[in-house]
């Protein structure tokens, strides 16, 4: 939108453009975002819902720990002047959720989505469930840990899940947004991989960390949550005591460590945005002028 006409081409007016005064509005739950008419382009934070932990394994043995939802922190995202923009907030995954759901601010010129955390290995399946991030994987039998950034975005929206300590074994953290699940080593679950800090809010809040695996009894820890405290996934079950991951923080939830256990809960997902109030003014060309107007992109 900065463009200047240097070529001798036909001039527009003098164009003074807000787009926006740093207005910040947050969503935890489904809605409408209502652009302002003097903006066209915001940040915007989105944030997929957790994945579950995994559960109902052989009696001690560790389960993958879910990973985080994926997580997009993207400047300049188009939106039309004066529109409505979509906002669909993923729930966290719970018992036997294979994953968490995607969160999508839905520009109509430039829409973003976050992919849901994959679930945590578990005794019927021990391979933990790709996602924003990966899940990690279970010991009851060796699991490995499953991918993140699932599908691709650029820059990855997440990491992948930790894999088990091998058979009869703790399990995997899972992926965090910032780094990797730990693997399970011997009977002591994988820590889950960080989540990431961000001050939109106007508040440094950690989003995104993956759970932390569950141990193999007699072991004597199950995994810690990834780093930032509750937007940090949750911790394993201790040993069959389900953690789940705060709302809106798209965490991982925890894996257990015993027979037929409950699973914790991958944290609901979030999205943030913020008018950022960078404008500009500037004189056009006339085909500059059209061409933005019919990409619903010129602020009046």
């Amino acid at each position: 939108m900065n463009r200047q006409s240097g070529n001798g081409g036909i001039l527009g007016i003098n164009n003074a453009v807000s787009d926006g005064d740093g207005t910040v509005t947050s969503f935890t739950s489904s809605g409408t975002y209502p652009a302002p008419s003097t903006v066209s382009r915001v940040q915007a934070l989105v944030v997929g819902g957790g994945g579950n932990g995994g559960d109902n394994s052989g009696p001690g043995i560790g389960n993958g720990g879910g990973g985080a939802g994926g997580y997009r922190d993207i400047s300049g995202v188009k939106v039309i002047a004066g529109g409505d923009v979509t906002v669909t907030i993923g729930a966290g995954a719970g018992r036997f959720g294979p994953a968490g759901e995607a969160s999508v601010f839905a520009s109509t010129v430039q829409p973003i989505t976050s992919a849901g955390g994959g679930g945590g290995g578990r005794h019927d399946n021990h391979l933990g469930v790709a996602g924003g991030s990966g899940g990690g994987g279970s010991g009851d039998t060796y699991g490995a840990g499953a991918a993140g950034n699932t599908p691709p975005v650029s820059p990855p929206q997440g990491n992948p899940g930790g894999d088990s300590g091998g058979d009869n074994t703790g399990g995997g953290g899972g992926g965090g947004s910032s780094a990797a699940g730990s693997d399970g080593s011997g009977n002591n679950g994988g820590n889950g991989g960080n989540g990431t800090p961000n001050t939109i809010s106007g508040s440094n809040v950690t989003y995104a960390g993956g759970g932390g695996g569950g141990r193999a009894a007699p072991g004597p820890a199950g995994g810690n949550h990834g780093s930032g405290g509750p937007g940090g996934g949750a911790p394993a079950g201790s040993p069959s005591t389900p953690n789940s991951a705060s709302a809106n923080t798209g965490g991982g939830g925890g894996g257990v460590g015993d027979a037929n256990t409950e699973s914790g809960s991958g944290g609901s997902g979030i999205v943030i945005v913020k008018e950022t109030g960078t404008g500009c003014s500037g004189i056009y060309r006339m085909q500059d002028v059209y061409n933005y107007e019919t990409q619903g992109i010129w602020p009046t």
